[in-house]
């Protein structure tokens, strides 16, 4: 009898698959198991449930929390067939939504890094989803990676694609924050043609992106005409409405700067900050795109918007999974040549270590809840509430130091 033995990669992905779903019904388990109230998904419903009764959309506060509406009315639109499901089978759908959601997101991540194994992306995918952010999404039933995928989704593609900018302008109309991506498209595109360049490209891409957010806005206008004035006129200002500054669960800049300086109200101190942080953020994403590095100028942008937000959770850091695989990725490929083991092993610890931030909740270890204990924290535990700052500045410096390199071997 003749045995035929399947090649190794055939016999890989099977196995990779098999330990990604085990780990996808332990996260299952084990958020049931902590009783998640994903509170997140019940407001979104309200918001629903309010378009449905042509209610005011703004005044709305619901659950115990007496949460409020903070996105923009496209959003709430969008929201309206949660009214459709009973409770348990909402919760059942979104966190299966949010885990194929997760594979979507690592898959476009590898492909941002040029990784085409399938095996990759299950092995990838059973580790990600143990992370905080990951965690902390599903738990509250949020959209973290839904906007995640439109971004990815988008910049992904071949350049001239005809439905270019259109992720990257529903994701913006949804909750503001990824516009910064469609800022960094313009900013390339600016400074290529400046330099005699063809800027055509990024050009087109910020103005699919435009069109789809006007689209987006302008459909809900249409729709919600009181709610849209009020949102863009008044509601959009009052960053307040999201959330304490000061919460340890507030991971940009602001919020450290809050924590550190004890006040609910760092004024100056973080427009400084942001403007700075910003700049510089935005001018790396720039530099590594005009370098053809899309996949550090996708990952610089997204971290130097959560850097300079007024508020980004803890679980708005989904970001971290393409952070880790470009880390990774970047070490093994340095590898190949022998004069880049330093740079291969740098890159490798920096990975790991990174990993190791966003999946020890160490967040979560500082005195946190009512009473505003943050504002009371000592040297040590304000270190751990500022692990994902200190985490994406880092991200910024390697890439930033790596391009400054590149550019003066050229």
């Amino acid at each position: 009898m003749t045995v035929i033995a399947l090649p190794r990669v055939r016999r890989r992905a099977p196995v990779a698959l098999g330990a990604c779903l085990l780990s996808f019904v332990a996260f299952w388990w084990a958020q049931r198991a902590a009783h998640v109230s994903m509170i997140d998904l019940m407001v979104y419903r309200a918001e629903g449930e309010t378009v449905r009764a042509g209610g005011d959309l703004y005044a709305l506060r619901t659950t115990e929390a007496h949460l409020p509406t903070t996105y923009p009315p496209f959003a709430a639109l969008l929201f309206t067939p949660l009214t459709l499901l009973d409770t348990s089978t909402m919760r059942t759908l979104a966190t299966a939504g949010n885990l194929a959601l997760l594979v979507v997101f690592v898959a476009l991540s590898l492909r941002l890094v040029d990784h085409a194994r399938v095996e990759g992306l299950w092995w990838a995918s059973a580790a990600a989803v143990w992370c905080e952010p990951v965690w902390t999404t599903v738990r509250y039933g949020q959209i973290n990676l839904l906007l995640g995928v439109l971004v990815l989704w988008d910049l992904t593609r071949r350049p001239g694609h005809r439905w270019a900018g259109v992720g990257i302008g529903l994701a913006a109309a949804i909750k503001l924050t990824p516009a910064l991506f469609a800022v960094f498209l313009l900013v390339t595109g600016v400074v290529a043609y400046a330099r005699r360049g063809p800027g055509g490209p990024w050009l087109r891409h910020v103005r699919g992106s435009a069109v789809a957010f006007a689209g987006a806005t302008l459909l809900a206008a249409c729709a919600l005409p009181y709610d849209s004035w009020r949102f863009w006129s008044r509601m959009v200002f009052e960053t307040g409405r999201v959330g304490l500054v000061e919460d340890t669960a507030n991971q940009s800049l602001r919020g450290v700067l809050a924590r550190l300086l004890h006040t609910t109200q760092p004024g100056l101190w973080w427009v400084a900050t942001a403007a700075v942080a910003g700049s510089l953020g935005l001018g790396v994403a720039v530099a590594a795109e005009l370098r053809g590095r899309r996949a550090w100028a996708v990952a610089a942008c997204a971290v130097t918007a959560l850097l300079i937000s007024p508020v980004s959770w803890s679980h708005h850091w989904v970001w971290c999974v393409p952070m880790v695989l470009i880390l990774g990725t970047r070490g093994r490929a340095a590898a190949v040549g022998a004069a880049q083991v330093t740079a291969a092993r740098t890159a490798l610890v920096t990975a790991a270590g990174t990993s190791l931030v966003f999946c020890s909740y160490a967040l979560w270890w500082v005195p946190h809840g009512p009473g505003r204990l943050e504002l009371r924290q000592t040297g040590a535990q304000l270190t751990l509430s500022a692990l994902y700052e200190g985490a994406g500045l880092v991200f910024l410096t390697l890439i930033g130091v790596r391009l400054w390199r590149t550019y003066r071997t050229v």
